[in-house]
């Protein structure tokens, strides 16, 4: 069975799909993340996701913890540079308790002033945890340098500074503004009939009161290749190297997806992976990513290695980059590139949470399902030709920005 759409009066959409499995899983993903930040709210969004567990008009902490947990179930929340999203697993016989739940965390958290004191601190520790792993912390620094000057580059931590001066106020001005309805997606997957579904939608978001979103998001500023080195002193070298790429209206962005997927993507046959680590030896980790969001994309190659041979890998990816550019692929190469990542989609979808988590922003932004099917046929009519052009439009070397970390 398809995902099944209901849209509340307040705009809220409710999103459904029927499986037969005694496991269920839910999810309230809203439209509102890093990028919609205020200049003094940097790490606002993550900071909501924390303390909206620490209380609400019906429980204290201790009972939104176990509320699930008490019943074998898992509740857990994450943030985007755009997206907010709290997620619940659990039995099917227990979705009532479920949808109840993560409606009271978003729609009725009270924000209890000793409770934000110490997830303050707690998030301090998050952040110098952080510092201490170079092999992240640079993704974060290298969107900075990419997007300088717009809320897009900022790290979703935010930053010591600006965590000490929130305040309930501000979370709650935060929320205003950005939780709008029209921009919330309630996604579900379980066997639940659809009408019982529609039925605790309208009691548990239903008297949620109506708030569109009234002003577009920061437009994305024009990009600027940079290059930059920062001495931190590590006992490797981490490097990145990328530049902007679609955004996820582009129908290119099949074309990129399988693109970066050759290149650097999970499967140890990766050109990357096989040309700096099982050829020569000189990195460990080597990957790349592409990730589009709604008004650009950034691509990315990250690899560690030691100071010494950091001319030497570099040279192989650009060596790489100048292949996929410059050289078609055959036929054979081709049909195989796309069977490993149809193969690795299929995979991935086979977990309900993936699936209602990926639906869910399909929804959000399409307003409609992306089909695995319908993913497959863009992806099988692919040709050769795209991907180097693709590759010419993305990858040319004035185009590519470098951090690296000494």
């Amino acid at each position: 069975m398809d995902f099944e759409l209901h849209t509340l009066n307040n705009g809220i959409r409710v999103v459904h799909k029927r499986v037969n499995s005694p496991v269920a899983y839910c999810c309230i993903m809203i439209n509102a993340g890093t990028r919609d930040e205020l200049e003094n709210e940097h790490g606002m969004a993550h900071f909501i996701e924390h303390v909206i567990f620490k209380g609400t008009k019906r429980r204290r902490a201790y009972h939104i913890m176990s509320r699930l947990e008490d019943v074998g179930g898992e509740l857990n929340a994450y943030t985007t540079k755009e997206e907010t999203v709290v997620h619940a697993t659990f039995l099917k016989n227990d979705f009532s308790r479920a949808f109840e739940l993560i409606s009271d965390i978003v729609f009725r958290s009270t924000f209890p002033e000793k409770e934000i004191k110490k997830e303050k601190d707690i998030i301090i520790d998050e952040i110098n945890s952080y510092k201490d792993n170079p092999s992240e912390l640079i993704y974060d620094d290298f969107e900075d340098l990419i997007y300088e000057g717009h809320p897009f580059g900022r790290n979703i931590l935010g930053t010591k500074h600006h965590l000490k001066k929130f305040t309930k106020k501000h979370i709650l001005e935060f929320i205003s503004r950005n939780y709008n309805t029209d921009q919330l997606i309630f996604c579900s997957i379980g066997d639940i009939p659809f009408s019982r579904v529609k039925k605790l939608a309208e009691r548990n978001l239903g008297w949620v009161a109506p708030n569109y979103r009234k002003t577009p998001r920061v437009a994305i500023s024009q990009y600027h290749p940079k290059s930059k080195s920062v001495n931190k002193s590590t006992y490797q070298t981490h490097c990145i190297i990328g530049t902007t790429a679609y955004d996820l209206q582009n129908s290119k962005r099949i074309a990129m997806y399988l693109l970066n997927n050759i290149l650097g993507g999970p499967g140890s046959n990766s050109r990357l992976n096989l040309a700096l680590r099982e050829k020569h030896g000189y990195a460990y980790n080597v990957e790349s990513m592409y990730t589009p969001y709604t008004d650009t994309g950034l691509f990315t190659i990250y690899f560690g290695t030691d100071k010494e041979n950091l001319e030497k890998a570099n040279n192989l990816v650009l060596k790489e980059l100048t292949r996929i550019r410059e050289q078609r692929l055959g036929v054979m190469q081709l049909f195989k590139a796309k069977r490993q990542i149809i193969g690795q989609m299929a995979i991935s979808a086979e977990s309900n949470e993936n699936l209602m988590l990926s639906a869910a922003k399909s929804y959000l932004v399409y307003n409609q399902p992306d089909p695995l099917e319908s993913i497959f046929n863009q992806i099988e009519s692919v040709s050769a030709m795209e991907i180097m052009e693709v590759a010419n439009e993305i990858l040319s070397p004035k185009l590519l920005s470098t951090l690296i970390y000494r």
